[in-house]
C-alpha cells in the first residue's frame, strides 16, 4: 500500500485561524483511492521549516508520497516550490505541468501555480495548491500515475 504524507503549508493554518479545509480535501482524494495516509500536519511558509519537514519525512520515516498543500502563488511568503526544490535529488516536471495543464479548463490564474514535484530518494514529492478546489483538481489529474511511480521506485520497473 502507498503510504501519504499530507503536508499543509500556511501561516494562518498553522496559527489555527482557519482550517485546513485543503488538507481535508487531499486526505479524502488519496483515501478514495486506496492509499493510507500516514502523517498529517501543518508548518508556516517558512522555508526553512518546510525544508526541515520534507526532509525528515523522506528520509526518516521513509514515506513513499508527500503531498503538500500551499504556498505556490505569487504571494510574498510562497516559497513552498524554493523550499521543495532544495532538497529534491531530481525534478519530475509532468507531474505539475500536467496539473496546471488540466485544471487550466476551469481557471484561467492555475497557470500562476509555481508548484513542482520531483523524488528525494524514493520519495514522490508533490506541491499542489492551497484553494480546496484546485488541491481536489489538481490531485485527481494526477493520481492515477501516482501508485505507478511508487511501484516504479521500489524497483518494479516491467511494462504492463
Amino acid at each position: 500500500m502507498v503510504s501519504v504524507a499530507i503536508l499543509t503549508i500556511s501561516d494562518s493554518r498553522y496559527s489555527g485561524c482557519n482550517e485546513d479545509v485543503s488538507g481535508d480535501m487531499v486526505s479524502k482524494n488519496i483515501k478514495t483511492h486506496g492509499f493510507q495516509e500516514v502523517y498529517r500536519g501543518i508548518v508556516p511558509d517558512n522555508q526553512e521549516e518546510i525544508q526541515s519537514k520534507l526532509i525528515q519525512l523522506s528520509d526518516d520515516e521513509k514515506i513513499d508520497v508527500i503531498l503538500t498543500t500551499g504556498g505556490t502563488g505569487l504571494g510574498p511568503r510562497d516559497c513552498t516550490p524554493e523550499a521543495t526544490k532544495k532538497i529534491l535529488d531530481l525534478e519530475v516536471p509532468g507531474i505539475s505541468e500536467a496539473m496546471r495543464i488540466e485544471t487550466r479548463k476551469n481557471a484561467d490564474t492555475s497557470i500562476l501555480s509555481r508548484g513542482i514535484s520531483g523524488l528525494r530518494g524514493d520519495c514522490l514529492i508533490v506541491n499542489l495548491p492551497g484553494s480546496p478546489k484546485a488541491v481536489s483538481e489538481c490531485l485527481n489529474s494526477v493520481i492515477s500515475v501516482i501508485g505507478h511511480a511508487v511501484q516504479m521506485l521500489n524497483g518494479r520497473t516491467e511494462h504492463q
